[in-house]
Parts: structure tokens; C-alpha cells; sequence
């Protein structure tokens, strides 16, 4: 499965936006200090639909305001993925761990193409916020 996401600027409109036009709704998510958020989840269906992220002063975002996320079993399998699409690409964050995830990379391949790989997806814990983030 690929999921959707996608860099917008004023992400409460369109999250806002997003939840009336689809019927979906907000799950997890956290807020930069500034009310934007740093990330959204929505569902349809109980399914994972969309995720929403503030672009605010991150040109490729910006660029390439969408990405396509995919899950991987296995770290072999994403190292192969991002290898074979940073050839000729552009790497946007290099392979590591990140609060929600023991293993994620972040690359626009040569067709201008914007991917986030990752292994499995968890929660941060309750105390982590954007603003820890590097």
C-alpha cells in the first residue's frame, strides 16, 4: 500500500478542508507552537487516508508538495528502494531513525517523484513535540 502526503501552507484550513470534503477524520497529530501542524493523520473508513504537514519554510515541500510513503518489512528492502531512487535523484533526508519510526528516508527520484520510506510506523512518545526535531 502507498500512502499520501502532503505539504500544504495554513495545514488547519486544510485539514479542515480535507475532513468535510472526504467525511475523514483527524487521529494522531501534533501542532507546531505556531497551530500549524507538524503532522496529521486522516481516516475514511477507519483506514489511513491522508496525511497533512505545515510547508512552512521548506522549499522542497514547497517544490514537490507531495509524497507517497511506503512501508517496507524489512530494512534491506527500503536500503534497496532508496538506492535504486536516489540514483539520479535527490536525497531529502538520508536513512535514520526518527521518533515514529526505528528506520526512514526521504528521497525525489530522477522523475521528480517525492517518496518517504519507511519500517513500521508507531506513535512518538507522549512527551516528544516538534520543537525536539532536528
Amino acid at each position: 500500500m502507498v500512502g499520501v502526503g502532503i505539504y500544504v501552507k495554513n495545514s488547519p484550513a486544510a485539514v479542515a478542508l480535507y475532513q468535510s470534503a472526504f467525511d475523514a477524520e483527524l487521529g494522531y497529530h501534533v501542532l507546531n507552537e505556531d497551530g500549524t501542524y507538524f503532522h496529521s493523520s486522516l481516516s475514511r473508513y477507519g483506514e489511513p487516508f491522508l496525511s497533512v504537514v505545515e510547508a512552512k519554510g521548506n522549499t522542497y515541500a514547497e517544490i514537490h508538495p507531495i509524497e507517497l510513503g511506503v512501508e517496507f518489512d524489512s530494512r534491506e528492502k527500503l536500503e534497496r528502494a532508496f538506492s535504486m531512487l536516489s540514483e539520479g535523484g535527490r536525497v531529502d533526508m538520508g536513512i535514520r531513525e526518527l521518533p515514529w519510526s526505528p528506520c526512514a528516508a526521504t528521497v525525489i527520484d530522477r522523475y521528480g517523484v517525492r517518496w518517504f520510506l519507511s519500517l513500521p510506523q508507531y506513535q512518538p512518545a507522549d512527551d516528544w513535540s516538534p520543537e525536539n526535531f532536528e
